[in-house]
């Protein structure tokens, strides 16, 4: 039972960290990647490649799911010397930027990965936080409260 938690908890964990770096800004994991020095070799078990998805959608994030459209992304794999696989998704056309993700998820899986997380991940979501605060702040500024004034003539 316990083995099944920890997979569970990796597994979430990971999820995560895919997100976080499917959602970065462009250029910004390699940044990050390059400032802490050597990027370790590795083998592709599939080159960067552009296809689509088709994006789903839900009526007030509780209805019937819907085809919303679809979106361009960059997937790739690769294979670190050591022997860990790792994965990138991203958005958009950018071969790059799939590359650095997914050699940040492989490097996750290694000895290294406090280093990593700390030197790409937190900066990453720091900056996510930021972003996301500074549209909710935005969006505050134009909230309009509604009241009805009691005339009195009952």
């Amino acid at each position: 039972m316990r083995e099944v938690v920890e997979m569970e908890d990796h597994t979430s964990a990971r999820q995560g960290w895919m997100g976080l770096l499917a959602k970065a800004p462009e250029g910004r994991i390699a940044e990050l990647l390059d400032a802490r020095g050597d990027r370790p070799g590795h083998d592709w078990l599939r080159a960067p490649e552009i296809g689509s998805v088709m994006v789903r959608g839900r009526t007030g994030g509780t209805g019937a799911p819907f085809n919303l459209g679809e979106m361009t992304v960059t997937r790739c794999t690769l294979k670190l010397a050591s022997g860990e696989v790792g994965h990138g998704y991203v958005q958009g056309r950018r071969k790059a930027c799939a590359t650095a993700a997914a050699l940040v998820d492989a490097l996750m899986q290694t000895e290294c990965a406090d280093a990593i997380r700390r030197a790409v991940l937190v900066p990453l979501d720091e900056e996510q936080a930021a972003r996301r605060a500074t549209r909710a702040s935005k969006a505050a500024a134009t909230k309009v409260d509604f009241f009805t004034m009691v005339r009195g003539e009952d």
